[in-house]
């Protein structure tokens, strides 16, 4: 099957949200330590760009690597942690870092593992967001942008371990 792909968002929009979510977290945790859970692969790109727009000198960064999709377009809703941090987050703000929050299966499923290490603060970071496609009850507390239920790829974001490097975000059409 032949698949192509529609920009959706462009490098030029993301670069400017991403500055934008910076600065409303770097005021949000002024002075404060901030721990950066990015979750694997696909946020790698959100991730680093974001970091460099967070002005905050006590910024710490750690990876999960956890998978619900396999090489599917639908979440299996059958959640796999694949790689857990590597440092104890009790008494620490963290932010977790995701490519997108669909379904919320996988986000709920680690806001509920993460909870229980006790960290002072846990908050949810999303390039994008498919609110219409949710299944679980989570709150999303900064999002870059809210996407119609289309299956996109780019900036991170892959069709069966390809196009991530793609600068924008695109619908793909099978």
């Amino acid at each position: 099957m032949s698949r192509r792909i529609e920009p959706l968002i462009t490098e030029e929009q993301i670069k400017a949200r991403v500055k934008e979510l910076g600065k409303q977290i770097s005021d949000d945790y002024r002075g404060k330590d901030l721990l950066l859970i990015g979750i694997l692969k696909g946020s790698i790109p959100f991730l680093c760009s974001l970091m460099w727009e967070i002005d905050n000198e006590k910024l710490a960064m750690d990876f999960m690597d956890v998978s619900s999709y396999g090489s599917e377009t639908e979440s299996s809703g059958d959640v796999k942690i694949l790689k857990d941090i590597d440092a104890s987050i009790k008494g620490k703000n963290v932010l977790i870092v995701e490519d997108i929050v669909d379904t919320g299966r996988t986000m709920n499923k680690l806001l509920d593992m993460l909870k229980t290490r006790e960290p002072a603060s846990l908050k949810i970071c999303t390039l994008l967001d498919k609110p219409s496609r949710r299944v679980c009850d989570v709150k999303v507390d900064y999002i870059g942008f809210e996407i119609e239920n289309k299956f996109v790829a780019g900036f991170g974001l892959d069709d069966d371990q390809y196009m991530r490097q793609l600068k924008y975000v695109g619908e793909v059409i099978f």
